[in-house]
């Protein structure tokens, strides 16, 4: 939803119409696959998807969400259409700064699948992760955000900055946009998401 609303405002405001094909992947399948460290099965689940998306007629794909990018190296060379990789967009546009990532225990001890490894990626202390993690998936799992994990989120956050001295907490999942907006974070803040939206806009330009 946070893709397809973005995408959709944005093309209303360039009065383009929005040409868009969408097929559900499972939650509970895919964070399985990752959880299990079954990436050759989880790779052949989304290149499946996509060649869904393909006999739709659509000219490139995008996953719409962080975790599944797990296995995008080995998904790209599979993938019936090309793919908009949200790594590379990510990697491209954080390098140089120093951060720290939100998002699944994965996510973030991989330092988002190695796009972000380096001296300048900080990762929270264990029980942060934790944290962290838990936070997200409850949230990922209701479909909606709650104050409980907002306010725990950016207490950590908070303490992350002051302690680490970063520049900006990179929200390296979608469904932190449940909990977070420019309105409501008092802390600066890179969002993955919102960076994966902008390299699809620039594929859609004429």
């Amino acid at each position: 939803m946070y893709y397809y609303q973005a995408l959709a405002k944005t093309l209303e405001q360039r009065r383009e119409p929005l040409h868009l094909l969408m097929v559900h992947a499972d939650v509970h399948r895919v964070l399985g696959y990752v959880q299990a460290k079954q990436f050759g099965d989880l790779t052949e689940y989304l290149a499946a998807l996509v060649g869904q998306l393909k006999d739709g007629g659509a000219d490139f794909g995008a996953i719409a969400a962080v975790t599944p990018h797990v296995c995008v190296g080995e998904l790209v060379p599979r993938s019936p259409l090309p793919l908009i990789d949200l790594l590379k967009v990510a990697h491209e546009a954080i390098s140089g700064k120093r951060i720290a990532l939100f998002g699944t225990r994965f996510t973030i001890e991989t330092d988002l699948f190695g796009a972000l490894r380096g001296e300048n990626t900080i990762r929270p202390q264990p029980t942060e992760v934790d944290q962290i993690h838990e936070a997200y998936v409850r949230t990922a799992l209701r479909g909606e955000g709650a104050e409980e994990e907002r306010q725990t989120l950016t207490s950590l956050a908070h303490s992350l900055m002051q302690r680490e001295g970063l520049d900006a907490i990179v929200f390296a999942g979608t469904d932190l946009a449940l909990l977070f907006n420019q309105s409501n974070t008092t802390f600066p803040f890179i969002d993955c998401a919102q960076l994966h939206i902008d390299a699809i806009m620039n594929r859609l330009s004429p």
